[in-house]
């Protein structure tokens, strides 16, 4: 980064520029809200009002007071990178401005007055108790599914239930002693006998008497789209309740029964049956809503909204912690971890963070889409799409005498070379390398999930460069920067000459 792109740029969700000579309590204020939000940098020997360039090298007392405030002046540290670039300053003195580039953190950062605050736009807010709370639930400092609920008593637990899963897991002791030495499930305060959220979850008798919308909605829609009213067209609407488990396996098994199938000649002359959508995309779109939902949100239950060509999944709560619907894809983090591994011990989640690549994966197989994530006010909703399913031709049919609908490996055009690998499999090998470099520590798990998206985005002789990423994506100016710099070091992109400056194209492994 250059000192004309810091004077360039606006203060937004992850810049923001401060004066040398502020004091180390307002400065920790910035990195703190960086830290609990996106990240982002400050650029501090800059004025934030008139933009005038101080540097910081002529006060080292200064400058060493405002090193040390991510160490002194945070609870708990904030962890930040420094950087100098060079300038002229005010006086015409050759100088330096500092960067201190702020991660995103998974821990929630208070001030030494014990405050917390958040960026939010271009401005640090200070967050109410509420606000407060609700961060620790998101960056998983505390679980709500650890919250004890309010009236209930060990009766409401099913020791048999309890029993199955200990089996499961192999547990040899009795039920009881399971709920009391292991994940807090049952706690004894002042003498009073605590049951978790997610022991009654889990393990309740009846779950949904202390948490009434802790359920799952099936809903099958006539076309295409909601319609209410004397236009109604809901033609099934079902409700699952019970247990976490008992729910997931209903509704799945249920939704199996609602797939569309077409069935043709195979090419080994057996009947061959494909299904509107894979089996394991099915599962893991319920999975994923249960075990990430937010559970403090009690005004409402798991949707699965079924149309002619596609299927939305409604859960309550937002994203957790650092996943975005532009990382979702290689970004984990559990807001239920007791449920997530319960579910594991039943082989609905296989391993952590894997689930929705695979989801990916298998869709992109068969020529699908991957699924889509959207933010709609405090619902987090998942698509899946197949709207041309029946006009899809099988691979294998009569009219073509029984041969496979794919051109050959070998043919007159290509004078007999191998075709190349499929391009989704050309992008997994890019993502090897991003995943990689992270490992050895060359790139941050932030700008590894903003080269990643981009990748996803942009076809591999697409051209690009900051305009382009920032339309499709809707990155900021220094976020664009930071991906294709990122790009550049990993040898992934090639430039792209006669297209404008800094245009590139990503290469083809």
């Amino acid at each position: 980064m250059t000192i004309e792109e810091v004077l360039a740029f606006e203060e937004m969700q992850i810049f923001d520029r401060k004066s040398v000579n502020i004091d180390p309590k307002a400065l920790a204020i910035s990195i703190i809200a960086f830290a609990n939000a996106d990240g982002g940098t400050v650029a501090i020997g800059i004025s934030d009002k008139t933009r005038r360039i101080e540097g910081v090298d002529y006060d080292i007392r200064k400058l060493n007071e405002l090193l040390r405030v991510p160490f002194d002046f945070c609870v708990p540290t904030v962890k930040a990178g420094i950087e100098k670039i060079q300038c002229v300053d005010y006086k015409g003195r050759k100088n330096h401005v500092l960067l201190m580039h702020i991660e995103p953190s998974m821990e929630v950062h208070v001030n030494q007055a014990d405050e917390v605050f958040m960026r939010v736009g271009d401005k640090s807010r200070k967050l109410t108790f509420e606000e407060r709370m609700q961060l620790m639930y998101d960056k998983g400092e505390r679980f709500f599914e650890d919250k004890p609920v309010p009236e209930a008593v060990i009766e409401d637990i099913d020791l048999g239930v309890v029993k199955n899963y200990m089996d499961q897991i192999g547990y040899s002791k009795t039920p009881m002693e399971y709920l009391r030495e292991n994940k807090g499930f049952v706690k004894e305060k002042n003498g009073v006998i605590q049951i978790s959220s997610a022991a009654i979850l889990l393990f309740g008798k009846n779950p949904q008497l202390h948490f009434p919308r802790a359920r799952i909605r099936f809903i099958r829609y006539e076309g295409t789209e909601e319609r209410v009213g004397a236009e109604m067209n809901v033609i099934k609407d079902v409700i699952f309740e019970g247990t976490i488990l008992k729910m997931v396996t209903d509704a799945i098994a249920y939704l199996d029964t609602q797939i569309k199938e077409k069935t043709y000649l195979g090419q080994d002359g057996r009947f061959v049956t494909e299904e509107e959508y894979p089996k394991f995309v099915r599962q893991e779109i319920i999975v994923n809503a249960v075990t990430h939902r937010d559970y403090s949100i009690r005004g409402t239950d798991i949707q699965i909204k079924m149309f002619d060509g596609r299927i939305v999944v409604e859960s309550p709560g937002k994203l957790p912690g650092l996943v975005k619907t532009n990382n979702i894809r290689h970004t984990h983090f559990s807001r239920n971890p007791k449920i997530a591994e319960f579910l594991k011990a039943y082989s609905f989640v296989k391993e952590y963070g894997e689930g929705v690549d695979r989801m990916w994966k298998e869709l992109e197989a068969i020529g699908l889409q991957g699924p889509e994530y959207r933010i709609n006010a405090f619902m987090l909703q998942a698509i899946i799409r197949n709207n041309d399913f029946l006009e899809r031709k099988p691979r294998f049919e009569k009219e073509n005498h029984g041969l496979v609908m794919e051109k050959p490996r070998f043919e007159k055009e290509n004078h007999g070379l191998v075709m190349e690998k499929p391009r989704f499999e050309s992008k997994e090998s890019l993502f090897y390398i991003i995943d990689n470099a992270v490992c050895r520590k060359e790139l941050t798990p932030v700008i590894a999930g903003n080269v990643k998206r981009i990748i996803e985005v942009f076809d591999l002789n697409q051209i690009f460069g900051r305009k382009e990423i920032k339309e499709e994506l809707g990155y900021g100016d220094y976020k664009a920067g930071k991906a294709i710099e990122a790009m550049q070091l990993l040898n992934i992109v090639i430039p792209v000459q006669g297209k404008g400056k800094g245009k590139y194209i990503i290469k083809e492994l």
